[in-house]
């Protein structure tokens, strides 16, 4: 099993447009619904391809109520399918009201503009109620854990250092996937890998150069380092040795959660055994693959197919 943490959960809204003008009004022509935030799209991803995952995390109010009963009738569809419910919401309820996001595709030219609420905000007490559930959690054989998104209101801002402690005390592998300070204080903790994007990492390193911030991040706590480098695909930074990986083409479409697919193949590759440029190749034709779906969360499966054997790994040059 994989455990997700998903502290600061959300419904995500996704309108589609025929063309987004700013200052106008807008038919909307399509309205899609699904539980979001990024360890949830992690979990529901690792789903797809068939790992059992747990998700846990803040909920509360009627936007908490139509997330889990949203996960709860993904299960069910699978199920009805003929497979097995591959992901366990194990999410922690809060008096606070859940955050929506919103994320409006112009159809015009593919872009998407999001829109993210703060979240609800969490009391001392919820605090350490979730921490003594997390706990109970690790102990339930997970292979590994991810720690993604942001922070709500009221949770420190070491919350995710924390965590990690925790994750390693009890022998679980982590990934931590954040920004800013969330993920400086993080780093200190050893994460076993991070996953920032070009700008964060420059942001806690002072470091534009994507080689040379992963390898500060690395003095500074990271086993590894996978950097996302959008259309310039994935880098990633061991202790065994640094790999790059682009798609061989350019994909139009919502790329709204291809981070969040990229963790997903990092973890999947992970709890498999398989070798970093594996892993990696994995992450880069999952994250591609997502570009091509409408949604957060889903991938398309032609695709990611097609990715597997077109991705090409390479070594990482020091600068």
């Amino acid at each position: 099993m994989i455990l997700t943490v998903t502290l600061n959960a959300a419904l995500d809204l996704t309108y589609r447009v025929p063309h987004l003008v700013p200052h106008a009004s807008h038919r909307v022509r399509e309205v899609t619904e699904r539980p979001g935030g990024k360890g949830l799209n992690v979990a529901r991803v690792l789903g797809a391809l068939g790992f059992r995952t747990t998700v846990t995390g803040f909920v509360g109010g009627e936007m908490g109520r139509v997330l889990r009963a949203l996960l709860a009738a993904d299960a069910a569809e699978h199920i009805a399918g003929g497979g097995t419910a591959t992901v366990t919401d194990a999410l922690f309820q809060v008096a606070g009201r859940t955050r929506r996001t919103v994320a409006v595709v112009d159809e015009t030219t593919g872009d998407t503009t999001q829109f993210n609420e703060p979240g609800p905000h969490i009391t001392p007490e919820e605090w350490d109620g979730f921490l003594t559930a997390y706990r109970a959690l690790l102990g339930r054989g997970a292979e590994a854990v991810a720690l993604c998104g942001s922070l709500p209101p009221g949770v420190p801002v070491g919350a995710y250092a924390t965590l990690v402690r925790e994750a390693r005390t009890a022998g679980i592998p982590v990934l931590l996937d954040t920004d800013g300070e969330p993920l400086r204080r993080g780093l200190a903790a050893r994460p076993d890998i991070v996953k920032p994007n070009a700008e964060e990492l420059a942001g806690i390193t002072g470091t534009a150069e994507p080689l040379r911030a992963a390898r500060a991040a690395q003095r500074r706590g990271a086993h590894a380092v996978a950097a996302s480098l959008g259309a310039d695909g994935m880098l990633l930074v061991t202790q065994d040795g640094a790999w790059s990986a682009a798609v061989p083409e350019r994909l139009a479409g919502n790329p709204t959660g291809a981070g969040d697919s990229a963790v997903a193949g990092l973890l999947s590759g992970l709890a498999e055994g398989l070798p970093w440029p594996d892993r990696l190749t994995r992450a880069v034709a999952l994250s591609a693959a997502t570009v091509r779906s409408p949604v957060a969360g889903e991938f398309d499966e032609p695709t990611y197919t097609r990715m597997l054997t077109s991705v090409r790994v390479r070594k990482a040059e020091t600068p």
